[in-house]
């Protein structure tokens, strides 16, 4: 059984200051200066004049002409989202967050701790109280629901209330599943673009999805490539395994600056974070291999953007030299920065062989081209095609994927 914790509009709650910033009014999270001009996430007034996430400005403007518009705010979404991790992870919680708002965790492994699935949904719901005394994203909002797929928990908890949970069980989900309108797929990366398009050749729920002609799955990838069988095997109530995160220290290091600043300033201000993160002693003489570098924008909300190093570093010149180049991507001065780890990597102190041979110097290379890989796109980013029966005649039975270990 999967767990789905949502809490609606949360980069915008966060954004706005609260909940009760939201209440009766048409608002949405503003494109940032030399992005396109894109909407965020909006509130349910402004849905109400028919305004959507990603919308355009000037459509949603013309849709809402009251519509007001608020600065982004990735690092307080980053931090508040995080609150809520720490809290589920505290009931013994193995998370897959899929979107700050949208997470899951598998409710197997807990019912003898909580005493059986009532008690893990309780405990789950407690936790989320708790975060909410520490975050203003959380509290009576966060919706929970559990079935036995993400997707379908997803469902579930879109149809929960703050106060009532959704559970889906047993032959009943494919039946629920089937009565969720189409709209449920704008809730996947993957296959959020095919709403629209299914609504014009009429498909209105997942049943209409799943009940197209044998052939449905073959049309659908003529049509709609990947993405297309994706959406009929998720309306079908098949979906891949939970990918929970990896549990790392927290470490990270913030500088206000005086004065606003940008370009040299804002270099000098890096140098430091940088040698103050690197004599951190919780860092244990470990190696960096992914941090965040955030900053407080002069004109409101912040910027925040992910680095992942080529090779594990904790040299402070090469990690300066790295970071620095994307303090070009600042969209307006800065008032404060903010370097975060996100991966460590191994022991700085780790020296290959004096004389090794060639293929041990590829084989090295080549693993650390993996664990780079790995850490941009997921643990399923890299696989290796693995031969288990060479007589058949059937290519899946033939030749299996599975996950490259170096």
């Amino acid at each position: 059984m999967v767990v789905c914790v949502y809490l609606p509009r949360f980069e915008l709650v966060i954004a706005a200051g609260g909940p009760q910033a939201l209440a009766g009014r048409g608002l949405a999270i503003a494109p940032l200066p030399g992005a396109e001009a894109r909407v965020g996430e909006v509130s349910g007034a402004a849905e109400a004049f028919g305004v959507r996430d990603g919308m355009a400005l000037g459509e949603a403007l013309a849709r809402c002409p009251d519509l007001g518009l608020v600065a982004g705010d990735p690092l307080g979404v980053a931090r508040a989202w995080e609150v809520v991790a720490r809290a589920l992870e505290g009931i013994g919680a193995a998370l897959e967050l899929a979107r700050p708002g949208i997470a899951y965790f598998e409710a197997d492994g807990l019912r003898g701790l909580h005493g059986g699935e009532e008690g893990v949904i309780a405990a789950a719901r407690g936790a989320l109280r708790a975060a909410g005394r520490a975050s203003i994203g959380v509290g009576r909002a966060a919706r929970v629901g559990a079935g036995p797929t993400r997707f379908c928990a997803l469902a579930a908890a879109l149809d929960a209330g703050s106060r009532r949970v959704v559970v889906v069980e047993g032959k009943g989900a494919q039946r629920y599943l089937d009565r969720q309108p189409v709209e449920l797929l704008r809730f996947r990366v993957q296959t959020a673009a095919l709403v629209e398009p299914l609504r014009r050749l009429g498909i209105r729920t997942l049943g209409e999805l799943r009940e197209l002609s044998p052939a449905g799955p073959d049309a659908l990838a003529d049509r709609f490539g990947e993405a297309g069988v994706l959406a009929h095997r998720l309306a079908g109530g098949v979906d891949t395994p939970l990918r929970t995160r990896r549990l790392e220290d927290r470490l990270e290091e913030s500088l206000q600056l005086g004065e606003p600043g940008s370009g040299p300033a804002l270099e000098r201000v890096l140098g430091v974070l940088v040698d103050r993160l690197l004599a951190r002693p919780e860092r244990r003489g470990r190696t960096l291999r992914a941090a965040s570098l955030s900053a407080r924008l002069v004109e409101g909300g912040t910027w925040q953007e992910r680095v992942v190093f080529r090779q594990a570093l904790s040299d402070a010149r090469r990690m300066r030299l790295a970071l620095s180049l994307r303090l070009v991507l600042l969209p307006a001065p800065a008032e404060g920065l903010r370097l975060a780890v996100e991966r460590f990597g191994p022991p700085d102190g780790e020296q290959g062989t004096l004389f090794q041979s060639a293929r041990t110097a590829r084989l090295a290379c080549l693993r650390e081209a993996v664990s780079q890989v790995r850490t941009v796109a997921g643990p399923e980013a890299a696989l290796r095609a693995l031969c288990v029966d060479e007589d058949s005649r059937i290519p899946e039975r033939r030749v299996v994927l599975t996950p490259y270990s170096g």
